[in-house]
């Protein structure tokens, strides 16, 4: 069995999609819808724009998915996945790509997300930083005895877990795990606490956009964030996005369950190969690759 997983936030880079926009007629015609839809010309900053100006929450999250969800249509008959997920915000591409939400909608719902999301930042002064090198319910216990607002956000694999919550509550859930033996617990350079509790104004904001969106049964099985399970129902599916910016990024135990579900092979679909590393923490045997145009 094959996994096709796309990334998420922090995947972008400068110059990202442009070989595929130059080899594809269609993608370029994606290209210019999107620009109608987001209002500006995102194929600009995605080519051509600095670090910088690809760092904007409003500016990344619709690139990423792009990249993602017109790879993925660029692969053609290569994209033939067993089994779908992907990583936070690539939770949506994952749903475009194996057919769930048409391609206008899906961004849409992203860019609103983006927006969203930063305006949820902008209300709250908050933050997330890495913890490595603890055991999960450490991490878990240490954020629970901590006062303030702070929760595990984001497993993204066996001793790599990300907290998220308020900047004080987080700077000292941080002195505690360093004390509890983590070999690093590292402040992020972000602007929200993503995947927690502050985050519900911007999830209720989305929630309204996804509950008016039309969503299909998917082709194959998609593991989501939020339960890690393999989801073709499409109430379901739509709880589960709901709920997913306040919600943990169950990213480690996806990984387990697709390995149970027996697959063997992962597709990185999208910029960067964040996803592919973290399958390897898991099982350094495991096989993984990149989508790429006209892939065999």
């Amino acid at each position: 069995m094959k996994a096709f997983v796309f990334p998420g936030q922090g995947a972008q880079f400068p110059g990202m999609g442009q070989d595929i926009f130059e080899a594809s007629a269609v993608v370029r015609e994606r290209f210019a819808v999107a620009k109608d839809i987001l209002g500006f010309d995102i194929a600009e900053t995605m080519f051509h724009g600095t670090e910088e100006a690809l760092k904007q929450t409003a500016v990344t999250q619709p690139a990423i998915f792009l990249h993602s969800v017109l790879l993925a249509e660029a692969m053609e008959n290569a994209f033939a996945p067993d089994v779908v997920a992907g990583h936070s915000l690539g939770e949506f591409s994952a749903l475009v790509a194996a057919g769930a939400m048409r391609f206008e909608d899906g961004l849409k719902l992203v860019s609103e997300r983006a927006l969203a999301m930063q305006a949820a930042c902008e209300a709250t002064p908050s933050t997330m930083a890495a913890v490595l090198g603890l055991e999960d319910d450490v991490v878990e216990k240490v954020c629970d005895q901590t006062p303030g607002v702070v929760v595990a956000a984001n497993y993204n694999c066996p001793g790599q877990l990300v907290i998220s919550g308020e900047v004080p509550a987080v700077e000292a859930a941080c002195a505690a795990l360093t004390e509890a033996g983590a070999r690093r617990a590292l402040m992020l350079p972000v602007g929200g606490a993503f995947h927690s509790p502050l985050m519900e104004p911007a999830r209720e904001r989305l929630a309204a956009a996804i509950a008016n969106t039309t969503i299909e049964s998917p082709r194959c099985p998609i593991v989501q964030n939020v339960t890690a399970s393999p989801e073709t129902n499409t109430d379901t599916i739509r709880e589960n996005l709901m709920a997913q910016l306040t919600a943990p990024v169950r990213w480690t135990q996806s990984m387990h369950k697709m390995m149970e579900m027996g697959v063997e092979e992962a597709v990185e679909v999208g910029p960067g190969k964040v996803l592919s590393g973290l399958f390897k923490k898991v099982d350094r045997r495991f096989a993984v690759s990149s989508g790429a145009i006209g892939a065999a």
